[in-house]
């Protein structure tokens, strides 16, 4: 499924799904043969040294309190997952092409973004935001040689960022943001699962020492998605292959993290839903992985209007009976089973091209605050979907538009008060 871009873009900002500029590709890529833990360089397998930091956040917390905690979230997107993407959806694209100096920053920019900071940070918990989602590609920097080990320099920038969150107090969500479809693509079942193993073996054995601020979110939209076939055309899987496919790398996900041992063996993670989609995640076919411990995994399911909003529908009546029959989902599936849901990607602003012919609810800030009051209602965590400076300015570190400002201070506020209360 392609990442719904936040609306009012134009079609320049569109077309920063690929980079601009010169790039190199390389050779063609094979699955791995043997699940290795190393970083890149050949380097032995290390842990990366976490911050001084405040001593609760090393206390066991569960799925069930994190989701009270987490209040709202907004994404860095554009950013880290940010890759050379032109003609990816062909057979030809054979490996990831470099760009620039092959530098972190190189692929951080690529697609618009300004380079994260520390100020970029502390200004979203600023503004009411308690969580940051961090989607991360993986494979940017990667050398093509069978072994899909992560680049030590690209590990070491996630690591900054996630250094940021740590240091501003917010909790932060790492995840496989793009390169899933790289990999789902071109290998069948038991390659990926192979491939993905390695990847979060080597990022949970990287961030082991991290407090229980830090959360893992298995993938992004992909799984289930389509497959190249022998002509190279990309085709849909039968459900049933697609539900097999969901539920197996949501539990190597799960198998590899636990595996890694220190906190990651009590680490919070988040499963992704079969193309993050409410319908076909909340089906019976859907299953949430085995896990070693109980209460520490939450499901994630993405944009709750996503149909309504497609089908320029918002702010109408038949939106808001959607909203609720969708939430009704959700509620019985997970919520009403203790499985915390985790709205990944909720949708920040609603143009007026997007709005129903008989819409009442015809302000955008209005429709977000709708949005935000039903999910949280049901303790759902909302994560708005941005990217560089759409909602919120990564240059004066504060949401753009006053009226969406207001909205994002009252559920902060509201969550905040809750919370307190329980305590």
């Amino acid at each position: 499924m392609k990442k719904r871009l936040t609306a009012i873009l134009t079609v320049t900002a569109l077309l920063l799904t690929g980079c601009a500029g010169n790039v190199t590709s390389g050779t063609e890529s094979q699955p791995v043969s043997d699940a290795q833990s190393g970083i890149s360089d050949n380097e032995s397998s290390d842990t990366s040294p976490a911050p001084e930091n405040n001593a609760s956040r090393y206390e066991i917390i569960t799925a069930t309190e994190m989701a009270e905690k987490m209040g709202l979230g907004i994404s860095l997107g554009n950013t880290m997952e940010a890759y050379e993407a032109t003609d990816c959806e062909k057979i030809t694209y054979e490996w990831i092409p470099v760009v620039g100096g092959n530098e972190p920053q190189d692929y951080e920019t690529c697609w618009g973004a300004d380079v994260t900071t520390q100020e970029i940070i502390d200004g979203m918990k600023a503004e009411g935001f308690n969580t940051v989602r961090i989607p991360v590609f993986w494979g940017n920097m990667m050398e093509n040689d069978n072994t899909y080990t992560i680049n030590k320099e690209y590990l070491k920038r996630v690591k900054e960022i996630v250094d940021y969150c740590e240091k501003a107090g917010v909790y932060s969500v790492i995840n496989i943001h793009h390169f899933d479809e790289f990999i789902i693509r071109r290998n069948d079942l038991d390659k990926c699962k192979e491939i993905f193993t390695h990847l979060w073996t080597q990022i949970a054995e990287y961030f082991a020492d991290y407090p229980y601020t830090l959360v893992f979110e298995g993938y992004n939209e992909y799984l289930g998605g389509n497959q190249f076939d022998s002509s190279g055309n990309l085709k849909e899987q039968s459900e049933t292959n697609a539900y097999k496919m969901t539920n197996t790398l949501n539990q190597a996900f799960v198998d590899a993290v636990r595996g890694t041992g220190g906190y990651n063996a009590q680490r919070v993670l988040i499963v992704s839903g079969y193309w993050t989609n409410i319908d076909k995640t909340t089906s019976s076919r859907f299953q949430m992985p085995e896990d070693m411990v109980n209460d520490r995994l939450m499901v994630s399911v993405h944009y709750v209007d996503n149909s309504m909003y497609w089908s320029n529908k918002i702010g109408g009546e038949e939106w808001l009976k959607y909203i609720d029959s969708q939430c009704a989902e959700l509620k019985k599936a997970f919520l009403d089973n203790d499985i915390p849901v985790f709205m990944g990607e909720t949708t920040s602003t609603y143009p007026a091209s997007n709005m129903a012919k008989d819409a009442t609810h015809t302000d955008s800030s209005e429709c977000l605050s709708i949005v935000l009051g039903k999910l949280t209602e049901l303790g759902i965590v909302p994560v708005i979907w941005d990217t560089d400076s759409h909602f919120y300015s990564r240059t004066t570190y504060k949401i753009v538009n006053e009226s969406d400002r207001k909205v994002i201070r009252e559920y902060s506020d509201k969550l905040k008060a809750n919370l307190e209360a329980q305590q």
